[in-house]
Parts: C-alpha cells; sequence; structure tokens
C-alpha cells in the first residue's frame, strides 16, 4: 500500500492530483509550519495574458511558526469577488464553465475560517467532479522519517520549484486550452484548467500525466 504525504493546496495543480489518484493511501499535513508563497493559499491559472497567480490573503498568526491547521482566511480587500471573476472572466469560453460553474460559485460566497477546511472541501468537490477517489486522512502529527512505500511530496509540489527536477514520475499531458493558439500549452495549471477545458475527459488526461 503506498501512501504520499501532501501539503494542504488551493485549487492544486494538475501534478498533486496525479498523486490523488495514484497513491493508495493520501496523507493532508496539517501540522507543517504555514509558509506562504505556495500552493497553500495560491493557485495559478491560464488568463489571456498568461499565467495569474490568485491568492487568498490569510490572518497574521501570533507566532512565526504556526500550523497549517491554526491559519485563519483573511476577508482583507474583497478577494472571493475578485478571485471568482478572475475565474470567469479566463474561463467563460472554455468548453465546460458552465457546466461547472454553480459547483464552484458557493466557495465564494460561504465565509470560511480555516484556510485548510476550504482547500479540503475544494479538494473533495474537484475528485468528485473528476471522478477519482482517494482514501484521505488529515496527519495527527509532522513526520520526519517514512517508511519505504511512504513519498514526502509536501514541499516538492511548490510553485517556486521546477516540477521537471523535483517529480521524474509526472509528465504534463498537453489538453485543449482556451487561449493556448496565443499563449502555447501551459503545463500543471490549477486543476480547474483542466476541468474546465476538458471535463469529463479530465481524468484520462490525469492518467496519461503518471508514468
Amino acid at each position: 500500500m503506498k501512501t504520499v504525504f501532501l501539503s494542504s493546496a488551493y485549487l492544486a495543480p494538475v501534478e498533486y492530483y496525479t498523486k490523488l489518484l495514484s497513491y493508495d493511501k493520501v496523507c493532508m499535513e496539517q501540522h507543517d509550519h504555514y509558509v506562504k508563497q505556495t500552493y497553500r493559499n495560491r493557485c495559478t491559472i491560464a488568463a489571456p495574458d498568461g499565467e495569474l497567480a490568485l491568492s487568498i490573503p490569510t490572518v497574521k498568526p501570533d507566532t512565526l511558526k504556526c500550523p497549517m491547521k491554526d491559519i485563519r482566511i483573511s476577508d482583507h480587500g474583497n478577494w472571493r469577488h475578485l478571485h471568482w471573476n478572475a475565474i470567469e472572466s479566463a474561463y467563460n469560453h472554455t468548453p465546460f464553465f458552465e457546466y461547472y460553474k454553480d459547483d464552484f460559485r458557493p466557495f465564494y460566497e460561504k465565509k470560511y475560517e480555516f484556510l485548510i477546511d476550504f482547500n479540503e472541501e475544494l479538494c473533495h468537490l474537484v475528485c468528485s467532479l473528476v471522478d477519482i477517489q482517494p482514501t484521505m486522512v488529515r496527519t495527527s502529527e509532522y513526520h520526519t522519517e517514512f517508511m519505504p512505500d511512504e513519498d514526502d511530496f509536501r514541499e516538492r509540489i511548490h510553485p517556486k520549484k521546477d516540477f521537471t527536477l523535483e517529480d521524474t514520475e509526472f509528465s504534463p499531458q498537453p489538453y485543449y486550452q482556451v487561449f493556448q493558439e496565443r499563449l502555447g500549452f501551459l503545463p500543471n495549471l490549477s486543476i480547474i484548467d483542466l476541468l474546465f477545458n476538458m471535463g469529463p475527459e479530465s481524468l484520462l488526461v490525469l492518467q496519461r500525466s503518471y508514468q
């Protein structure tokens, strides 16, 4: 039985979902120290002018080393409205946005207190739409040692790191993207890019992207 350790992520990239598909068990880390500028609170979508990062503002914790499970979402800057507008303007011409938009919109209308809960519920929604059924649990403590059948991707799936070096099993398969003629194919964007462009075929793309 193969187990993977992952950090919590906001509308995680395609690479992340290949792990949910290919491992028997997924341990979602909640005891790691929260770090900004990671997928914990940001995702990357394809806007008309290129890649666009959307970041959720968080409440500044009292201590420098605050565990992820205690990180609260801030209401600063009307971010829910801005994120939904950005997603809608980026994807309203994709083949499947109309089909899925009512599933996602409530996440930008309801207030969540904790980032990890928001990320987790969004992840469960995406899994149901893509039709994957990962066995997911939250960690009970922070692991630093791993068994041979356990893989640690908590810091390897990262917007600042090159996935071609960090993850040789991940080989992103090109798929239709609405701005492809202008931008070329943009690999490893947020899972919603795949979902809104490919719909039910998203699962096939994920399967082919894992070697």
